[in-house]
């Protein structure tokens, strides 16, 4: 399935910070390239979506600066043609509700990328979408809306990694790995996708929930002993529940994990601790602390740093 499907289609459902550093890549090469096959269409909303409608999306690197216009930006998907692929890149607490707006225009051969934090997004889509072809994802990024039409990139290097989902074994990547390809994506395919997803959940979900706990950074927290302890902790306690799920995890995991902090500035906060510290703003607290409980406790892995430090941050929002 897949193995003769030429991407010309793409839809970039959530435009903030993943979806934009991503799809301002894409249109920028398709403005550039000219190519009359390829479509770009963006999903976003507000002052960001009439921003990107008057002036095309700028993407700020530590390297470049692209700016590319889109096919069409749109804050209704019914303006959408059917996609040959849909990079989904809402937060999780919008997920639900991307699902169910995505899913007229997918069909059974619709390829579908989440790029979005949680270890169980999988999951989560098929509970609202028994179509298409859904490849488990995980991206390594650090990026924000830093105003309306301008996403810029403060960490992580931008890499995808990607593979099979469930119940498609026999599904042919060529096509979508020489879209990525040409778009210029840092990427890595894998048959299984799950190991590479656990272990950017031990990292985001630990940081996460660390940084807000402590409200400190992620430099914060390589550099004050007793945060590094906690969250450590927390990287533990992700790891036995992806033991017990049989996840091949590399043995130095939670090294190489709490490492990976070191990539970002010193500055940097989580999305997490972002979105906590914007009064009204719905956050992603239920995907790494309320996940991590829940999971725990249906496999009888105990995680009691998460459950204590988890409910004291809800204790703290107001439940």
């Amino acid at each position: 399935m897949g193995k003769d499907k030429t991407i010309e289609k793409i839809c970039i459902f959530g435009v903030g910070g993943v979806g934009g550093f991503f799809g301002g890549q894409i249109a920028c090469r398709m403005n550039a390239e000219k190519d009359a096959n390829l479509e770009a269409y963006f999903v976003a909303r507000g002052s960001h979506l009439d921003a990107i409608n008057r002036n095309g999306l700028t993407v700020i690197t530590p390297n470049e600066t692209l700016v590319g216009k889109p096919t069409l930006a749109t804050d209704d998907i019914d303006n959408v043609p059917d996609p040959d692929l849909i990079l989904l890149c809402v937060k999780g607490y919008g997920l639900e509700e991307a699902v169910k707006a995505i899913g007229p225009k997918v069909n059974k051969e619709t390829i579908i990328v989440p790029l979005l934090n949680g270890a169980d997004i999988h999951d989560r889509i098929r509970v609202h979408l028994d179509t298409g072809i859904v490849l488990p994802a995980c991206v390594y990024v650090g990026t924000h809306i830093e105003r309306p039409g301008v996403i810029s990139q403060n960490g992580g290097d931008g890499k995808i990694l990607f593979g099979k989902g469930p119940g498609f074994p026999d599904f042919k990547a060529e096509n979508v790995v020489k879209f990525f390809e040409e778009m210029g994506f840092n990427f890595e395919w894998n048959d299984d996708p799950f190991p590479a997803i656990w272990s950017k959940y031990i990292f985001i979900a630990a940081y996460g929930l660390a940084t807000v706990y402590t409200g400190k950074t992620i430099g914060g927290i390589l550099t004050d002993e007793k945060a590094k302890k906690l969250t450590l902790d927390i990287m533990q306690e992700i790891k036995a529940i992806a033991d017990k799920k049989r996840i091949d995890l590399p043995a130095t995991i939670i090294e190489d994990a709490f490492s990976k902090g070191n990539n970002f500035p010193f500055e940097t906060k989580t999305s997490y601790q972002r979105d906590v510290e914007t009064k009204g703003k719905l956050n992603e607290g239920d995907l790494y602390g309320g996940t991590i409980v829940r999971e725990g406790e249906s496999l009888g892995v105990a995680t009691p740093v998460t459950a204590s430090i988890y409910s004291e941050i809800r204790n703290r929002l107001g439940g």
